[in-house]
């Protein structure tokens, strides 16, 4: 495969601190609302929903919490009435951003957005406009030591996975969309996963080496992380470790 980003380390890091307040669980309730209210309430016939509620349940939500969710996305109980909505752009040293939301309030949040790309040197653009230098992934976080790479290889290769790289804590599996939930729980019984999510990876990642800009770029994206309505946020930036360490 052609690129990998350590932007996903770094927000599987963050999604630790956010957990700790709370804001995780936030975020997967909107999940599981918009996947239930497109696709119906039962997780087998609806992959979207089964992998939302397999990563509320890897992040020790209740299971009132999931059930009360599935029932306000498929109407059984009152709730907000949220859209889906994706934003694509540029933010500081011209690193490309792709933006997933989801809104009550979809001109608040365009505003909220478009300030905080501007106040960072950025912009959003037109649709497209950067979503091609990305491709949709299923990304499988395993715990091991380097020393185990090659038994998880033999392991992922056999399920039917693309890729995988070695991370600070562990290894990152690739998969296709079609097959990640299959690899995801065909690999469960046999390696220790931390955690796996659909991903859009960028195809050919700019390396920033630059410790000062690397921050600006960071202290960007965790602001768009850190506004209440946005699910996920993908830039085609490859900080290095050792840059990512002076920053920290």
């Amino acid at each position: 495969m052609s690129g990998h980003s350590k932007w996903s380390t770094i927000k599987r890091k963050k999604a630790k601190v956010d957990a700790k307040r709370g804001k995780i669980f936030t975020k997967i309730i909107k999940e599981i609302t918009i996947a239930a209210k497109q696709g119906g309430g039962d997780p087998e016939g609806n992959p979207r929903l089964r992998s939302a509620i397999l990563e509320a349940k890897s992040a020790n939500m209740p299971q009132d919490n999931i059930d009360r969710a599935i029932k306000k996305g498929t109407g059984d109980l009152p709730g907000v009435s949220y859209e889906e909505v994706s934003y694509e752009g540029y933010g500081p040293e011209g690193v490309a951003v792709l933006v997933d939301v989801v809104t009550d309030n979809k001109n608040r949040t365009t505003a909220e957005l478009k300030h905080i790309f501007s106040k960072n040197g950025g912009s959003i653009g037109s649709p497209n406009c950067v979503a091609w230098m990305f491709d949709r992934k299923g990304v499988i976080a395993v715990s091991a030591k380097p020393e185990e790479e090659d038994q998880i290889m033999e392991v992922a290769m056999e399920e039917g996975a693309e890729d995988i790289y070695p991370v600070d804590d562990g290894f990152e599996i690739y998969t296709s969309v079609e097959d990640f939930i299959r690899i995801k729980e065909d690999l469960e019984s046999k390696i220790n996963i931390s955690s796996a999510e659909l991903s859009m990876i960028p195809k050919n990642p700019t390396e920033q080496k630059d410790t000062g800009k690397a921050g600006k770029i960071l202290k960007f994206l965790e602001s768009l992380e850190d506004h209440d309505d946005v699910q996920n946020v993908y830039a085609n930036v490859d900080i290095p470790e050792e840059i990512l360490n002076k920053i920290e």
